[in-house]
């Protein structure tokens, strides 16, 4: 008999003190000692649900901000799970998990990041079949999406044109008086760029502090390190993964084609 009214997550925490199980442990153990009286079709899919929306690293759009479980280990290709603020449980990092107990709203986030991905491909291979004029223009066109400069006028590319190879320059006012420089690298993914890349954009920047340095590749260690010990200088580094990332967010290059609503149970509504 259920002596008291609590809820599914109490009766989780209650079964997994002290101790790690699988979903299916957790849900047998609540049954057992009369913890929770379920009126779901599926009862141990609402446990899986309440665990994984709680359980840190597990991260979708119903996920929860805040955390009390963990995945300590795996046992045939099940998670086990542990209470988050025991300090006997170990946190098992990039766990090997199946995906038969992700939820719907997880195995929705899961096939966008493929497609993503394969978006993001494509979009490398267009910028890399164009002249480096081109890149030059979109890295431009990006920062204006991303919302710097006064209007969506206030860029330019300047290319060789502009002494000391600054590619591109944003005006944050309409007078001019405060200015950020970009260089545009369209390299290959095996040539990063250096610190003397770096060093170079730097020196060109008379008069200016702040600096866009963006890249189809990657950044070197000790350039990136030179960056960072900059005092007078605000130097944002936009690899080429970041670059893509941000072409997505903010539709340069790529065009929406329909838009989904994830939806979750409005648990005020029910209080």
């Amino acid at each position: 008999m259920v002596t008291k009214r609590i809820t599914i997550l109490e009766a989780i925490n209650m079964v997994l003190e002290n101790q790690t199980m699988t979903v299916d442990e957790i849900y047998s153990s609540i049954i057992d000692r009369g913890l929770y009286s379920f009126g779901a079709k599926n009862p141990k899919g609402v446990v899986n649900g309440e665990i994984r929306r709680h359980c840190v690293d597990l991260d979708f759009p119903t996920a929860h901000p805040v955390k009390y479980f963990c995945i300590v280990s795996v046992r045939d290709g099940k998670p086990v799970f542990g209470l988050l603020n025991d300090k006997k449980t170990k946190i098992k990092e990039n766990p090997s998990l199946t995906d038969e107990d992700d939820l719907p709203e997880e195995r929705v986030e899961k096939a966008i990041g493929k497609y993503n991905a394969k978006i993001k491909s494509e979009l490398m291979d267009k910028i890399m079949s164009h002249e480096p004029e081109f890149f030059e223009r979109l890295v431009v066109d990006l920062l204006l999406k991303m919302g710097y400069g006064y209007d969506n006028q206030s860029g330019a590319v300047v290319g060789k044109s502009h002494d000391g190879g600054i590619d591109g320059i944003i005006n944050e006012d309409k007078l001019g008086l405060d200015r950020i420089y970009i260089q545009a690298k369209r390299y290959a993914k095996d040539h990063k760029v250096t610190r003397p890349d770096l060093q170079s954009f730097v020196g060109a920047m008379e008069g200016v502090q702040k600096g866009v340095f963006i890249t189809t590749s990657t950044f070197t260690k000790d350039g990136m390190g030179y960056i960072l010990k900059l005092q007078h200088k605000n130097i944002k580094l936009i690899d080429g993964e970041l670059l893509l990332s941000y072409m997505l967010k903010y539709e340069v290059g790529v065009q929406a084609l329909k838009t989904y609503s994830i939806m979750k149970i409005d648990e005020d509504y029910f209080v």
